[in-house]
């Protein structure tokens, strides 16, 4: 683990203090799915469909305020971990960590990560690994149809949307 002072509050703090890219950076993204909370586990460089997020997780997708992200995993917004709930909080992780060697997470404050490779985080969030990024080349009438399984390694390129911070 590492702590940062200055905080790593936004996948560009996280990977300025880490010295890494920003898609190693894993946003941990508390959503409201069908009623539910659930946690996206997201690149640093790609920004959640939620279409995509509804089609596994259920209809309407909603982002979680500050005090629901809080009760449903024990942690603050800007250091919540991808794994170690207070709650049984169902998680989806993005087919895009999957192209890096390794990433860091949020270690549970807003000034600390921690580096893990994608499998191993997978493993402890016990996370379904889906395709999440919002696709900038095309926009289907549905997200279901990038559903389907690829390969690993697959295009992990898309722009970080300023100021998203990391959950």
């Amino acid at each position: 683990m590492k702590e940062f002072p200055a905080g790593t509050r936004t996948a560009a703090d996280a990977a300025r203090a880490v010295g890494c890219e920003v898609g190693q950076i894993v946003k941990s993204l508390v959503f409201i799915a069908a009623g539910a909370p659930v946690v996206a586990l997201v690149s640093g460089a790609n920004r959640v469909d939620e279409r995509c997020l509804a089609a596994v997780a259920g209809e309407p997708v909603l982002k979680a305020d500050a005090e629901t992200a809080r009760i449903a995993t024990g942690y603050s917004i800007g250091g919540v971990p991808p794994f170690g709930h207070a709650t049984e909080v169902p998680v989806f992780m993005d087919r895009d960590l999957f192209g890096y060697q390794v990433v860091w997470a949020a270690a549970g404050r807003p000034d600390s990560v921690f580096e893990i490779t994608p499998d191993r985080l997978r493993e402890l969030s016990g996370a379904t690994v889906v395709d999440l990024k919002v696709d900038t080349d095309s926009n289907p009438p549905s997200g279901a149809a990038r559903h389907l399984p690829r390969e690993r390694g697959s295009d992990s390129s898309n722009s970080l949307a300023s100021g998203e911070v990391i959950l």
